[in-house]
């Protein structure tokens, strides 16, 4: 469902769909404004689209005619594409028919929105049940993946690109040879709205500080009647001509007859760029690009054009001399290569990745693609080099890397000797901060990691048996053998996903009656490459413990499940790198607390704060010795708050970014 769609022009990536074999049923809106004219839907064969009826002009304002949508949804999909905002009313609108229809399939939400805005209610409300129903989100930059997360995203926002089409946007003979006149003329063009915040000022003030500069603007808007003038006045009238708005089949011919393309738009608090559709057209018809940096503009110019700080007349204009001149022939290639990444074929292969992760179906390359998926082991040591020699021996023969947030030479020596990769992040950033680290550089890419304490030992066997569950069917995230102790004891490794109605249930000692979804711990834990580049890396707000936690919750959010492999062991030590139980108890309620507001939201940790001091209170009363005193201290530590506790007493924890 896209209202964008209504225009032929940016269907093409449901025609490059459908090219590979997809079956596509598209929902678009009969009629809507682009660019300021209104445009009716046709379609023509292998075009198809339903028309739907709208109410409303706004993007984010607007509700589609529900029956079209409700008849679409009583049939069966494999996903569901939404292609508007999380805080569209339209987006609410069909996530509502979704439920009435009790359609199941996974959601596929758009966004493109770059400024952190909080909404007023209830579009805040819309907006952060949309994210957390879906379970895909496609971004066309960078700072809108960043937000959708930000915001409760359980997932990884895959930034995917505009489109063009690459037979309508092609160079015109000849085009990529360097400008030759005598009198080192140029063209610059300027395709868009009319208004104050593209920068059409700033494009007439470096025409005016670069005489060899002509000016051509295509667009129509408020400031049209006043670019005559604005051009009289800085006394370069005979060298600016506004030809109006150009009708989208003609758009490419007109990046034909300039020399250089100028985005020179300014951002404003309400409104900046949010990728930049004309500059990837010109680079594909074979004409170099210079913009500012407003938003996603160096996103989608940098390295493939110029890129000079916004409402710099002066340097605009150097930049498009350089561009047309004696950097047009590298700029153009830069050009080519960046819209190939662009075409709609381009643009379809990204999103069929996305749907194919949603539904936990493996793309091509991917781990569960291949027969035997690969593997890495990331190791995150704090000291304890004697302990970590003993986790490393049985799997130095596999891809390892440790990072060492305690920076000891120690570990750096006992690394070299065992001929696995260190890596030092120079401060302790707790363990999902190392973790990211080795996944920012991984040995193995798309492959499984197993995660392992370096207080575990697990021996190569036990691996290929987790590794053998984690893949024994579709949509498993993470898996963990069973644990025993140094003494040979069982240890728990799987529990329930912490929950206010869970708190309640352990205060009230009704723990054993719960059925909810479990985790395993992350002790010995081998997640699915899959998953990973699914569900993302861990959150570094936590310091220790619990990141394992938010990281399963997020990915049993978009759908995936955990398992422990019952025929697969490890020795887990326990604490074996930390001597300090009282600062342990509070980093580890600390990581509750962070999980609980996260998740629940100030009043669920309220709810849950309550629960565990009334139910320590209790057994504080009830309990005697060691038992009762330990009741107390928790009771203690929940009355003040452990995250106000962990601030007090170990501010490096808060303070560690």
């Amino acid at each position: 469902m896209s209202h964008s769609a209504t225009v032929a022009a940016w269907r093409g990536r449901e025609r490059a769909l459908r090219a590979r074999g997809v079956h596509v049923s598209l929902l678009a809106a009969s009629r809507w404004h682009a660019g300021g004219v209104e445009v009716s839907l046709a379609t023509s064969a292998g075009d198809e689209a339903t028309a739907v009826r709208t109410r409303g002009r706004h993007p984010a304002l607007f509700v589609f005619d529900p029956r079209p949508i409700w008849r679409a949804l009583g049939e069966q999909w494999d996903v569901i594409d939404i292609h508007e905002e999380p805080f569209a009313l339209a987006t609410a609108e069909v996530l509502l028919l979704r439920a009435l229809r009790r359609n199941r399939a996974p959601v596929v939400l758009y966004t493109a929105q770059n400024i952190p805005k909080r909404y007023p209610v209830p579009f805040r409300w819309l907006e952060r049940v949309a994210l957390r129903t879906a379970r895909g989100i496609s971004a066309c930059n960078a700072e809108a993946a960043r937000i959708v997360s930000a915001k409760g995203f359980a997932g990884r926002a895959r930034v995917i690109p505009l489109g063009i089409d690459a037979d309508e946007f092609s160079p015109a003979s000849a085009s990529s040879a360097p400008l030759e006149e005598d009198d080192g003329s140029f063209v610059a063009g300027f395709v868009g709205r009319l208004v104050p915040e593209k920068g059409i000022d700033v494009l007439l003030r470096a025409a005016a500080a670069a005489p060899g500069m002509r000016v051509r603007i295509a667009g129509a808007g408020p400031l049209a009647a006043d670019v005559p003038g604005r051009a009289a006045e800085l006394g370069i009238a005979g060298r600016v001509e506004l030809v109006g708005a150009v009708p989208p089949e003609q758009v490419a011919d007109f990046y034909r007859g300039i020399d250089v393309l100028a985005i020179p738009s300014q951002a404003t608090p309400s409104w900046t760029e949010q990728f930049g559709r004309v500059a990837v057209e010109a680079m594909a018809t074979g004409v170099p690009v210079v913009s500012s940096d407003a938003g996603a503009l160096p996103d989608v110019v940098g390295g493939a054009g110029i890129v000079v700080p916004e409402g710099d007349a002066a340097a605009l204009a150097t930049a498009l001399a350089y561009a047309a001149g004696p950097r047009r022939t590298e700029l153009v290639a830069a050009g080519f290569a960046r819209a190939a990444s662009c075409t709609w074929d381009a643009v379809a292969s990204d999103y069929l990745d996305l749907y194919e992760a949603v539904i936990h179906r493996p793309g091509d390359p991917g781990p569960e693609h291949r027969a035997s998926p690969g593997l890495e082991i990331v190791v995150v040591a704090y000291g304890a080099p004697d302990l970590l020699r003993r986790a490393l021996a049985p799997v130095a023969g596999f891809p390892v890397t440790v990072v060492d947030n305690s920076s000891l030479p120690e570990i750096a020596d006992l690394c070299a000797e065992l001929g696995v990769r260190y890596l030092d992040p120079g401060r302790n950033g707790g363990f999902g901060t190392g973790v990211n680290v080795a996944l920012a550089d991984r040995l193995v890419p798309h492959g499984d990691v197993l995660l392992l304490n370096p207080d575990a030992v697990i021996a190569p066997a036990d691996i290929a048996r987790v590794q053998s569950g984690l893949h024994a069917t579709p949509g498993i995230a993470s898996a963990g053998p069973v644990q025993v102790d140094e003494a040979g004891h069982p240890a728990r490794v799987d529990w329930p996903f912490p929950s206010p109605a869970g708190a309640w249930a352990e205060a009230m000692g009704l723990a054993r009656l719960r059925r909810a979804d479990r985790y395993v711990i992350g002790s010995v834990l081998m997640l699915n490459g899959a998953a990973i580049d699914h569900v993302g890396w861990f959150d570094e707000s936590f310091f220790l413990y619990a990141e394992e936690t938010d990281w399963a919750y997020r990915a049993k959010l978009l759908g995936w499940r955990h398992t422990v492999t019952a025929d697969a062991k490890a020795e887990h030590a326990g604490a074996g790198t930390s001597t300090d139980a009282t600062r342990r108890e509070v980093h580890f309620h600390a990581g509750q607390e962070r999980f609980y507001r996260k998740h629940f939201g100030a009043l669920g940790w309220t709810m849950t704060r309550f629960a565990v001091w009334a139910g320590a209170t209790v057994r504080g009363i009830l309990l005697p010795g060691d038992r009762g005193r330990a009741a107390w201290r928790r009771a203690a530590l929940y009355a003040r708050g452990p995250l106000k506790v962990e601030r007090r007493r170990y501010p490096e924890a808060s303070e560690r970014r």
